[in-house]
């Protein structure tokens, strides 16, 4: 196969606002023959570079992670296709193993694997905390379904799966600033889905779930070979997890608020 030959895959992206990430992401996937982003209301210049590259953009209003993602597997017209966030780029390495992956089309596999790695305050997280971590994100249309609770979505495939060793790199967050604000963002909408799920708070799982998240993070996952920047880590896990209880406690006292007013 040709390096200049448009391998037969859907790449489609989610995002909104990502004019600082958008360009890198799509030069790492200008090798697919389809790239689809499914926008949420840009306002920046995000989709004037997404036009430079080709893209076919849909419009659609948020409707949580799990939900766009589905949407964007839909408008995809090609067998395979390969989800990738605007934050994230295909290396050298995990182009030419998809390629070959692809074109071998070996049946027996509906999907692949991928080893994302994390870069953060300047840094590859190679060592532990956020590392090893694999998503499943090529994988075959007709065998996927998107599954998963905000905002952890993931794709299900129909069949076995296979690890390719190539890297996917997720320059996550640009700074301290920007993680606590995902934290806040992240902790909201994992509320309001055990809202739904029917969960209920407790000062049990306010205290034990931090401390356990923590733990895992930091000692199971090895967060500690990462040096300071691990534990800060670590600790932002355990806060996250603390917000996210939190804030279900409030949602259920507005709820009892709204219940009382109702009743007067």
């Amino acid at each position: 196969m040709e390096e200049t030959t448009k391998l037969p895959i859907s790449a489609f992206i989610v995002c909104m606002n990502e004019a600082s990430n958008i360009r890198r992401c799509l030069e790492s996937i200008s090798w697919c023959s389809e790239i689809v982003v499914i926008d949420s209301g840009s306002t920046d210049n995000t989709l004037d570079i997404c036009r430079e590259y080709g893209a076919t953009i849909v419009h659609r209003n948020w409707t949580g992670y799990v939900e766009q993602k589905a949407f964007g597997l839909e408008k995809c017209s090609h067998e395979w296709a390969l989800n990738i966030d605007a934050d994230e780029e295909v290396s050298e390495e995990l182009r030419r193993e998809i390629v070959q992956a692809i074109t071998n089309d070996d049946l027996s596999f509906s999907g692949y694997e991928l080893s994302r790695v994390v870069f953060y305050l300047g840094k590859w997280w190679r060592k532990g905390g956020w590392y090893p971590e694999y998503r499943l994100r090529l994988c075959r249309r007709s065998k996927t379904t998107w599954a998963g609770a905000d905002p952890h979505e993931r794709a299900v495939v129909d069949g076995p799966t296979k690890l390719l060793k190539g890297e996917l790199h997720h320059y996550t967050y640009t700074g301290i600033a920007d993680h606590i604000l995902r934290l806040n963002q992240h902790s909201s909408s994992a509320a309001r889905t055990m809202k739904k799920k029917g969960n209920k708070s407790s000062v049990a799982m306010m205290i034990l779930n931090p401390i356990g998240r923590f733990a895992k993070f930091y000692f199971v996952k090895k967060g500690y070979r990462e040096g300071f920047t691990g534990l800060m880590v670590a600790i932002f896990e355990s806060f996250y997890v603390l917000l996210k209880y939190l804030k279900l406690w409030e949602i259920e006292q507005l709820d009892k608020t709204q219940v009382n007013r109702n009743n007067d």
